[in-house]
């Protein structure tokens, strides 16, 4: 079926007409009538599905007609992160080219008074996230009563993120008869109870079965060793080995873990790029834009990255941690085989993992089969680096392992994990620059690390050898002349 038998009014079939598509995706198709016939809809659909244009196209067609007034915004999607509620946005701009709407943007990270101003010039469509939302609506800036059409995106990712209780508190500031559209990948016991506080005898739409993976990705598993340097080592096999790969996405479940793993992938002269919840809204939004461009091969992410980010060409996900959630899985390898291409998963599990795969396969309903790790799995220390597949060129003629090019551009938001990590990554940075300057030994000298007194002649690297003791004791003593 066409667009044009949806019911979509001229000027936005004329948008996605000049956008290049030509027949609308299952959720699309089936959502859209019921949006326009003003009922409630419960979308259900995994990621990658164009569940965003199945209400962005809706929404255009019924705000052609009114105007929006002073601090009372007409419509209201709520989104989880930041990046999400930026893609709807420009989506909006995508598909309402032909249109005179105000559209204003509420999320962290951004001057409070700009977006103030914006509200006060009256807003038709207003995209934000549950807090700074709040905080506009508290300061008195905002009022909700004139919302007809509210929008609830990636419920399930609301309720992992604790804004249930915001969502809550939002709905009570929205008049009673607006119309409620509420979209989610997967089914749990609470959202089904959230969904059934906020929508009136809404429509079901499903086009796939909840919590249902991607039948275009392959996914594997591999072994590793439980120690992070072990982990660490076959994620450098599996990048180097990949067929086909373009770029890739690698999830870890803690930030700590990211900015750990993206200065090892950097030290080893990988083109990659960190994106995290510490980081300040102008990097993040600079890491995706040099990721989305292909500048960066490999983007290093904490689950902020995991839902919704419109990245359509992704060919490889490496989840480096298997996600403490399982529904976490589902939403991680949606980030590549979208939009009809193939795409490759592959997760690193170790001896304390079991379980959590076990309960992965319960959720999809399927085994993920077991593929074999090229890297011993009692390995004892990494590989000195060589030369391999997506490796970022030397800045100024100097090796990206030695002098400043061995920090990242993401260095500074590492902080405020603890001033023990913050005065070992000071120590690192200091004594770095001496170690490399001294003649490369001909074989690795980590064997036998962890046996070793805590201030020996020679360090190990802090990406082989994992120390419990204090920064200040690992500090190199100089002797006075």
């Amino acid at each position: 079926m066409p667009f044009s038998h949806l019911g979509l009014s001229d000027k936005v079939l004329a948008a996605v007409a000049a956008a290049g598509y030509t027949s609308p995706t299952p959720i699309q198709d089936q959502a859209i009538p019921q949006v326009l016939a003003r009922r409630d809809v419960l979308g259900i659909a995994q990621t990658g599905t164009g569940k965003t244009a199945a209400f962005v196209l809706p929404m255009l067609t019924m705000l052609e007609k009114g105007r929006a007034r002073a601090r009372m915004p007409r419509t209201l999607i709520l989104e989880p992160t930041r990046e999400l509620a930026a893609q709807v946005q420009e989506s909006f701009s995508k598909y309402g080219v032909n249109h005179r709407l105000n559209v204003a943007l509420l999320i962290g990270g951004v001057s409070f008074d700009n977006q103030d101003t914006k509200l006060t010039r009256g807003v038709d469509v207003l995209i934000a996230t549950p807090g700074r939302l709040l905080d506009h609506s508290e300061r008195g800036g905002l009022l909700l009563t004139g919302v007809e059409l509210l929008v609830i995106d990636e419920a399930d990712r609301m309720l992992d993120m604790g804004f249930i209780p915001d969502i809550e508190r939002i709905c009570k500031l929205v008049p009673f008869t607006r119309q409620t559209l509420f979209f989610t990948a997967t089914m749990p016991p609470e959202i089904q109870r959230i969904a059934s506080q906020f929508l009136h005898n809404p429509v079901r739409v499903e086009v796939s079965r909840p919590a249902t993976t991607v039948a275009a990705t392959a996914q594997s598993l591999v072994k590793s060793g439980r120690e992070p340097h072990q982990k660490r080592e076959v994620l450098r096999e599996l990048i180097r080995s990949a067929e086909g790969l373009k770029n890739a996405i690698i999830f870890c479940n803690r930030k700590r873990d990211v900015a750990t793993l993206y200065h090892s992938l950097q030290r080893h002269r990988f083109s990659v790029i960190a994106l995290h919840g510490d980081m300040d809204q102008s990097a993040r939004t600079a890491a995706l834009d040099q990721f989305r461009k292909g500048e960066i091969s490999l983007l290093v992410a904490s689950d902020v990255a995991a839902r919704g980010l419109d990245i359509p060409d992704v060919s490889h996900v490496f989840n480096f941690d298997v996600p403490h959630h399982p529904d976490d899985y589902v939403h991680r390898i949606g980030r590549t085989g979208r939009a009809g291409r193939s795409g490759t998963a592959i997760t690193i599990v170790t001896a304390a993992d079991h379980k959590a795969v076990a309960a992965i396969e319960k959720l999809i309903g399927q085994p993920i089969t077991w593929r074999q790790s090229e890297v011993p799995h009692d390995i004892d220390a990494e590989e000195p680096v060589r030369a391999g597949a997506l490796r970022s060129p030397s800045r100024g003629g100097k090796s990206s392992r030695g002098g400043k090019s061995s920090r990242g551009p993401h260095s500074h938001d590492q902080r405020g994990h603890g001033q023990r990590d913050h005065d070992q990554r000071d120590h690192d940075q200091r004594d770095h620059g001496q170690r490399e300057k001294a003649p490369a030994p001909n074989v690795t000298p980590l064997q036998g690390a962890r046996r070793r007194p805590p201030a020996p002649p020679r360090e190990p690297d802090r990406d082989d050898v994992q120390t419990h003791l204090p920064a200040f004791l690992l500090r190199p003593i100089r002797a006075k002349a």
